[in-house]
C-alpha cells in the first residue's frame, strides 16, 4: 500500500489592505471631493468624489465633469509611504515579521499571531482595532481598512479588498482557498499585477472568464501555450500560492552591508550608498539567473537605533526597485514625531540589505517589434552611472503624463524615482501606469518632433502682401502663411532677429480649448506646422494674439 502524495497547502497569511490610501496620505477628509492624478488618470479618490460618479482610472476632464468641485492633487509615492509608516509600526508591534508590499498593502503569516490571540477572528479585530487610523493621531482614513485571511498571499489578497465591500473582515476557512477562487473572475490576476493585461485579455477571448476556468486546465497544456507567465497565472487560480512569507532568517551569506566609518546625516549619503548595494545585489543574482522578492532593508544609526522592514513584489525587485524602498523606509524614519520611542538621534552607520525570497528569474519573451530592446537596457545603465557619479536629484528622465502639446507630455524626474526596469501594466489596485494606454485626444500624430523647447520662440508670421497673419476665435486663418520672422535669436540654427525665412509648406491649424471650466489654467491656442526653406520643420502655436516655435522636427 503506498500512501498518496500530501496536496501543497499554502501557509495561512493575513492581508491588510487600504483602499484610495494615496488620498489619504494626502490628507484629504472623507468628506470632501478629492482624488490623486497620476498620468492625468484618477489613482485614489475620497468616498465624497465617488458618490459623485469618480472612479479609478478616469480622465482628469471626465473626474471634473462629475464632480466640478473636486480637489485634484499629483500622486506622491514618497508621501504615501511617509504617511503610511504609523500602520506600519502598529502592525509590527502585533507582529514582528511582515511585508510591506506597497504603501496601504501589508501581509503577514497567520500562524503565530493567530494562536497568541486565540484565533484568526480575534486576530482580524484586534489588527482593525490597532491599525485603523483616527483623529488623535492626525490621519483620517477615507475609507475602513479591509483584513483578509486565507490560504496564500493572492487569496488573502482578493479577500481583503472583499473585505472593504463587505465592511468586515473576510476569512476563508482552511483548504478552501481553491473553491474560493475558483468563482473569483479572471480580471483579478491583474488586479493585484500578478499578470500582465495583455494575458488577462487573451484568457478573456478564449472563454477562460473565471479563475476555475483557468484553474481546470491541465498544467503541461498551459505551459506549452502561455509560458512561465501562464503557470504562475495557473498556480493562483488553484489556490497554490508557491510564494510563503519566510518566518526565518535569511543565510548570511546573502547579506550585503555596509558599515559607514562616518556616520551620515544626510538621506542623499545614504540613498549613495544602497544604490551601490542595491546594483552589486542584483548583479550576483543575475548571475545566477535570480531575482529578489523579499527584500529585507536594515538601518541602524551610531547610536543602535534600528529601523527594519521587509519589502515584497511578487514581480521581483529590480536594482532602482529597491533604492526607491531603502529611501522610503529612510524617510518615513526621518519625519517621525520629535519625542517619540523610536525618533532617530544619529547619522546612519550601517546598511544592510538582504534577499530574504529569490526565485528564479523566467523572464520574459519579448515580441519581434516593441519591448525593451538591449538599447533600453545599456540606457538604463547609463542612467544608473550617472546618478552614483553625480547625485540622486541630478539626473532626471522623462515620465509620460499625457497632454496635446510636445512639452506636456512628459514631465522630468529625478532618475531614482523612476524604476528603469519596470514594465508598463494597465491601471490596476492603485490605478497606476508606465505609459499612455490608447490615444490621447486632440493630441498631435506621429512623428513627434525631435526638438522641444522648454522656452518657446516668439515669431511672426506674414503672408505675400507683408501683412500679419492672425487667427479667428473660430479658428479661421487670415491669409496663407509666406513668411515668418524670429524675434529672438537662435544660436543652435543660426538664425537672427528680424532676418525673415520663407515657408515652403503648412499645414492647420488645429484648435485647442483646455479647461475651459477653470478660470485659472483655462488656454485657447492653434497649432500649425510649417516647413521652411532649409527644410526644417516647425510645431507652431498661436495664442493670445502672439505667434510662437513649440518644437522643431528634424
Amino acid at each position: 500500500m503506498t500512501d498518496k502524495p500530501t496536496r501543497f497547502v499554502p501557509p495561512r497569511i493575513v492581508t491588510v489592505w487600504f483602499p484610495d490610501w494615496p488620498v489619504t496620505a494626502a490628507g484629504f477628509n472623507p468628506d470632501t471631493p478629492a482624488a490623486v492624478m497620476s498620468a492625468d488618470r484618477v489613482v485614489a479618490r475620497t468616498p465624497a468624489a465617488a458618490t459623485e460618479g469618480v472612479v479609478v482610472g478616469q480622465r482628469r476632464r471626465q473626474a471634473q465633469r462629475r464632480c466640478p468641485n473636486i480637489e485634484l492633487v499629483d500622486h506622491d509615492p514618497d508621501r504615501a509611504a511617509r504617511e503610511f509608516e504609523p500602520i506600519v509600526r502598529a502592525v509590527a508591534e502585533l507582529s514582528p515579521r511582515f511585508d510591506v508590499i506597497e504603501p496601504g498593502w501589508i501581509s503577514l503569516a497567520a500562524l503565530g499571531p493567530s494562536r497568541y490571540f486565540g484565533g484568526d477572528l480575534p486576530l482580524a479585530q484586534k489588527l482593525l482595532a490597532g491599525v485603523v487610523p483616527d483623529e488623535a493621531a492626525g490621519r483620517v482614513a477615507t475609507t475602513q481598512p479591509g483584513i483578509g485571511i486565507a490560504d496564500g498571499r493572492f487569496a488573502s489578497s482578493v479577500a481583503a479588498r472583499l473585505s472593504v465591500r463587505r465592511g468586515a473582515p473576510v476569512m476563508v476557512e482552511p483548504g478552501e482557498s481553491p473553491a474560493f477562487c475558483a468563482e473569483l473572475s479572471i480580471g483579478w490576476l491583474q488586479t493585484l499585477g500578478e499578470s500582465d493585461p495583455e494575458l488577462v485579455e487573451l484568457f478573456t477571448r478564449l472563454g477562460l472568464r473565471r479563475l476555475g476556468d483557468l484553474a481546470a486546465l491541465p498544467a503541461p497544456d498551459v505551459i506549452g501555450r502561455f509560458g512561465h507567465p501562464g503557470v504562475h497565472a495557473h498556480r493562483l487560480a488553484s489556490g497554490v500560492d508557491i510564494r510563503p512569507p519566510s518566518t526565518t532568517d535569511p543565510a548570511p551569506e546573502r547579506r550585503l552591508d555596509q558599515v559607514l566609518d562616518d556616520p551620515a546625516a544626510q538621506s542623499g549619503a545614504v540613498v549613495f550608498t544602497a544604490k551601490q548595494l542595491a546594483d552589486e545585489l542584483a548583479a550576483s543574482l543575475g548571475a545566477d539567473g535570480r531575482v529578489c522578492t523579499r527584500l529585507v532593508v536594515l538601518l541602524e544609526t551610531e547610536h543602535g537605533e534600528r529601523s527594519e522592514r521587509s519589502w515584497y513584489r511578487s514581480a521581483g525587485l529590480s536594482a532602482p526597485a529597491m533604492v526607491e524602498r531603502v529611501r522610503w523606509q529612510l524617510d518615513a524614519w526621518i519625519n517621525l514625531p520629535k519625542g517619540s520611542d523610536q525618533e532617530l538621534t544619529g547619522g546612519i552607520s550601517l546598511i544592510r540589505l538582504t534577499p530574504d525570497e529569490v526565485r528564479s528569474d523566467d523572464g520574459s519573451q519579448l515580441g519581434l517589434w516593441g519591448g525593451q530592446s538591449a538599447a533600453d537596457r545599456q540606457a538604463a545603465r547609463a542612467i544608473a552611472r550617472l546618478t552614483t557619479l553625480t547625485s540622486e536629484s541630478a539626473v532626471t528622465v522623462p515620465v509620460w503624463r499625457g497632454g496635446r502639446l510636445p512639452a506636456d507630455r512628459y514631465q522630468w524626474v529625478p532618475a531614482m524615482m523612476v524604476d528603469l526596469d519596470g514594465r508598463a501594466r494597465a491601471v490596476s489596485r492603485a490605478g497606476t501606469g508606465s505609459g499612455p494606454s490608447g490615444p490621447w485626444p486632440g493630441a498631435l500624430p506621429s512623428p513627434s518632433p525631435a526638438t522641444v523647447f522648454a522656452d518657446p520662440y516668439p515669431i511672426e508670421l506674414f503672408d505675400e502682401h507683408g501683412q500679419a497673419v492672425s487667427v479667428s476665435g473660430r479658428g479661421v486663418i487670415s491669409a496663407p502663411p509666406t513668411s515668418l520672422r524670429l524675434l529672438t535669436g537662435d544660436a543652435s540654427s543660426g538664425w537672427r532677429p528680424g532676418s525673415p525665412r520663407p515657408i515652403v509648406a503648412w499645414a492647420g491649424p488645429w484648435p485647442v480649448e483646455e479647461r475651459w471650466w477653470e478660470p485659472g489654467s483655462h488656454r485657447r491656442l492653434a497649432r500649425f506646422q510649417l516647413v521652411t526653406d532649409d527644410h526644417n520643420g516647425y510645431l507652431v502655436i498661436a495664442e493670445k494674439q502672439r505667434w510662437w516655435i513649440s518644437a522643431r522636427y528634424d
